[in-house]
């Protein structure tokens, strides 16, 4: 049966792999080791059981400053009536750790006890009076350590597969160990492969692409225990890619040959597979990263397993989770990691394909009571999205996505604290919250914005996913913001409307401005291609208001239906060809060097629900927007008047 671009579901595809490893006898610890206990042994496995050499403590040490005494010796001692005990024949100095003298069997703090001859204490050693006065008497073993009270000779103190922590070598060294036996790190080599790939550092051109999958999935091995190597890009000649998996094979004991996994006529990963060993999966039913390969390499007497993983970043980022995490964990004898799992409401419509697992990046907080999913960029290519990820949500094969509100499990890559203390953004984009959120995260919070427009802004606060909306929303008639639109979307919400800043809106045009465009009215010609916001965007209202006014029908702009999200999208856009122009903030035209021509000036405002104003997890963003700090880091970026900036605009309802 060929297997060639054939997905198959996940479990069947992990069945294959596993039965070709126990096959080989690679379906467990590869090796072991010895080394010595220190720094190097931190984040080890072990390869076997820590029994204890010795006890700890080995002998019955004192656990304070102070005098050894005999416990009989202490009874009937009280406030009212003090005892004397004496010296050596009685009481023993004896400091923290010191061997507690056969005959004693408990110890007074020295704080406790008073000299008997103050006056001959202040020629003496104050450790060695003749004798001292107690005022309570102490129970027997009481501020000492026995010895054994931490752990017995031949007690168990870790187990085999233990991944080793500081605490854990601290207490293999008291249990008389300076050497530890620990399973040898899996070698893992990352083979990247296309010729537009260029180095880090390289300076790039137009068709280049950074190579940095290598450098994410070499990471990823040395954080679940094995030990990478990055091989330079191949470019897609089958020849050498398949001579440079020979040479890895050999000294390897995973090969990870990065992109040329799909069906392209530059894809060999697949046949070279196929030429030295046997290809076992091509093609698992998972998004991202349904072209993944695996197989199993015949070099000489030995086998070695390799993975293909896809080119886009984000399908080799979870290639990386999914395959060669779970295969590290049995070699290294220890269990595949698990990630927390929370249920979460999805805070809009998710479409997925329903032959597929999707693996869909969320953001994750609470606005009230509620734990809410908010999906990021579904781009395979998109590796920020998994920076600003706190976790997958995964979308079952045949359940075709989600309606918003519906819970799903949501595998975290953040500890689940982290999850209190999300601001939720959800409305028109603005590069200042980008400033806010650098501001606020020394203050131990996170602001997450999701970039659907004024009008979706409003929308989020309606349905209660979101802290705080972005708006810029005009009233012709009135010329006032956001104020109708607040009254229209939201009739019964109590809401503040806080002001941040009056930005300058213009024309976003390529450098030079090659085709002239001079103002709205060029936007009509043939040959200006413009670039558009989404429906329900701020920027884009304000685009056909002054169309309406000036009697420009939306159709008579070529391009006007093409759309992005945010103003640096369309500034990207311009930038790269794509478009001759858009309408924009001025910062996103310094961001990508691009000419700018100012048209309006708007404010643009925070619509902050009433109930959120004195919460304390949104109090460092308000302390924040009184901040001469932040006034000065806008008023650095071209466009920007922070006249209004933390002004309490309005209060509606």
């Amino acid at each position: 049966m060929s297997v060639y671009l054939h997905d198959i579901p996940l479990p069947e595809a992990q069945q294959r792999f596993r039965e070709a490893l126990q096959s080989a006898g690679l379906d467990g610890v590869l090796g072991q080791e010895t080394i010595s206990l220190g720094k190097s042994a931190l984040g080890r496995t072990l390869a076997g059981p820590i029994w204890a050499k010795l006890s700890s403590p080995h002998y019955h040490a004192a656990a304070m400053d102070g005098f050894a005494v005999t416990a009989s010796d202490t009874n009937g001692a009280s406030q009212s009536a003090p005892l004397s005990l004496e010296y050596v024949a009685q009481a023993v100095y004896v400091d923290t750790g010191d061997v507690l003298p056969l005959d004693k069997n408990a110890v007074i703090p020295i704080e406790v006890t008073e000299a008997l001859d103050a006056q001959e204490q202040l020629h003496s050693d104050p450790r060695q009076p003749h004798a001292i006065r107690i005022r309570e008497a102490v129970t027997p073993w009481q501020h000492v350590r026995p010895m054994g009270e931490d752990m017995v000779a031949t007690e168990l103190v870790l187990p085999e597969g233990h991944t080793l922590r500081p605490v854990d070598l601290g207490a293999i060294a008291a249990a008389g160990h300076s050497h530890v036996t620990v399973a040898r790190k899996p070698k893992v080599a990352v083979l990247p492969t296309g010729s537009e790939l260029v180095s880090i550092g390289e300076t790039v051109k137009p068709g280049d692409i950074i190579e940095f999958n290598s450098l994410i999935l070499a990471t990823q091995v040395e954080e679940w225990g094995g030990e990478a190597r990055q091989f330079p890009i191949t470019p897609d000649d089958e020849a050498e890619i398949k001579a440079q998996v020979l040479a890895a094979a050999q000294e390897h004991d995973l090969i990870l040959l990065n992109a040329g996994s799909s069906a392209g006529a530059e894809d060999f990963s697949a046949r070279i597979v196929e030429q030295l060993g046997e290809l076992l999966v091509h093609g698992v039913a998972v998004r991202p990263g349904h072209p993944v390969i695996l197989g199993m390499l015949q070099i000489e007497e030995r086998q070695v397993p390799i993975i293909g993983v896809p080119g886009y970043p984000v399908s080799a980022a979870l290639t990386g989770e999914i395959f060669v995490e779970p295969l590290l964990a049995r070699w290294l004898g220890r269990q595949p990691r698990e990630k927390v799992t929370v249920e979460a409401q999805l805070t809009r419509k998710l479409n997925s394909p329903g032959g597929d697992d999707d693996y869909v990046r969320v953001a994750v907080g609470y606005v009230g009571e509620r734990l809410l999913a908010a999906p990021l960029s579904r781009g395979a290519g998109v590796i920020s999205s998994l920076v600003r990820a706190d976790g997958l949500a995964l979308m079952p094969r045949g359940s075709q996505g989600a309606s918003a509100g519906e819970k799903v499990n949501v595998q975290l890559y953040r500890e689940p604290q982290e999850l209190e203390r999300t601001i939720f953004a959800i409305g028109s984009h603005d590069i200042v919250l980008d400033l806010l959120a650098q501001f606020l995260a020394p203050q131990a919070r996170r602001l997450v914005s999701a970039n659907v427009g004024s009008i979706g802004g409003l929308v989020a606060l309606r349905r209660g996913v979101a802290h705080l909306a972005g708006s810029h929303l005009l009233d012709p008639e009135s010329g006032e913001y956001n104020l109708k639109y607040i009254q229209e979307y939201l009739p019964e919400e109590a809401i503040n409307v806080l002001g941040l800043v009056n930005r300058q809106q213009g024309l976003l045009l390529r450098s030079g401005n090659p085709k002239n465009i001079m103002g709205l009215e060029d936007l009509k010609r043939p040959d200006v291609r413009y670039i558009n916001r989404q429906r329900g965007a701020g920027t884009r209202m304000l685009l056909d208001h002054h169309l309406n006014l000036m009697g420009i029908a939306p159709d008579e702009l070529h391009g006007y239906n093409r759309e992005e999200y945010t103003h640096l999208s369309v500034a990207a856009a311009i930038a790269s060809g794509r478009a001759d122009c858009g309408l924009g903030i001025a910062a996103a035209a310094q961001a990508l060097q691009l000419d700018f021509i100012p048209l309006f000036e708007e404010r643009y405002d925070l619509i902050l629900p009433r109930q959120f104003h004195d919460d304390p997890l949104l109090a460092p963003l308000l302390d924040c927007l009184h901040s001469a700090r932040l006034r000065k880091a806008i008023e650095d970026m071209p466009g920007y008047n922070t006249a209004p900036l933390g002004e309490l605009i309005a209060e509606v309802n």
